[in-house]
This record gives structure tokens, sequence and C-alpha cells, in this order.
């Protein structure tokens, strides 16, 4: 939780293998998960780190960004800018709706301890990449639903 009880969520798409990006791309295309990215994330203020923002390249429609860097010079139009997670978090408590980590992987792995949910989409393929989700020990979370798809489950976990 954000420190005035906002809950935190991450939101990611992970190959079996742990991978989730290759050279600052998806290495897969999945449309419907763009999609239930977009429908997950929409209305909420998502918290992400540089490497990701450039990856999308703007910020996007209907969601507030806050980008973290330790680049105290960096900026880009219409994304608030944190030097932590935390300042990060803090400054997402004044903003509409929920709180979404959406990336990259030092974010991820920052946010682990924080999170109050994942919401996964587990992607059967074993891709060559350089950036994984962090590994976490399954038994501290609870899976709430799974929805088997072609290719790809979506998996909803909360805190045990």
């Amino acid at each position: 939780m954000t420190p005035h009880g906002k809950r935190v969520v991450m939101v990611a798409a992970v190959a079996d293998n742990g991978i989730i990006g290759a050279a600052g791309e998806i290495p897969w295309r999945i449309p419907e998960d763009f999609a239930h990215f977009k429908a997950t994330t929409l209305g909420h203020t998502m918290i992400m780190g540089r490497a990701t923002y450039d990856s999308i390249g703007r910020p996007l429609p209907g969601r507030t960004t806050i980008v973290l860097t330790r680049d105290p010079a960096w900026t880009a139009e219409g994304v608030l800018v944190a030097s932590s997670l935390a300042a990060g978090l803090e400054l997402a408590d004044g903003l509409p709706g929920g709180v979404m980590v959406v990336g990259g992987s030092r974010v991820y792995e920052e946010a682990l301890h924080l999170a109050d949910e994942q919401v996964l989409t587990e992607v059967h393929l074993t891709p060559a990449g350089d950036t994984s989700y962090p590994g976490f020990d399954r038994t501290d979370w609870v899976e709430q639903r799974r929805e088997a798809l072609d290719g790809y489950d979506r998996v909803w976990l909360v805190r045990a």
C-alpha cells in the first residue's frame, strides 16, 4: 500500500522463463493483452521506470503517468517525474484511481514487497530477453482467478 493506504497493483506480461522484455521491446505480440492492459490501467495512476516509458514513447490516454528516473533534468510532456519509488507512491496518493506498477524489472522488484495485488499475463513462450520479472514466493500470494486463453493465462493474485 502507498503511504496513505492506496492499493498497489503490479501489472505485467511474463513469459514462462520470466522474461518481460528484449532490447526495450516486448518479445511477443498479443493484441488482446494490450486491450487487457488498457482496461486494467484506465483511470488509474501508472508508475514506471524511464526505460519502460521510453519503450512506450508517450503518456497513455486516460491514465496519469509517473516516471521514475535518477536524472533530475529529465522531463517529458504530460508525465510526472519522481526520483524513487517511495517518492512516486507519495505523489500517487494525491492522484486519481489506484496505483498500477507497470515496469520495468527494477521497479517491479522494488515494488514487490509493497504490492497488494498482481495482475499477470503468463505467456507460454520462452523467448530470449534481457529484462525479467522478479521471482516471488507463490505461497505469499492467493490466486483469486485464472483465465486460460490461447497461448497464455491471465492470473489475478492477492497478497496472502
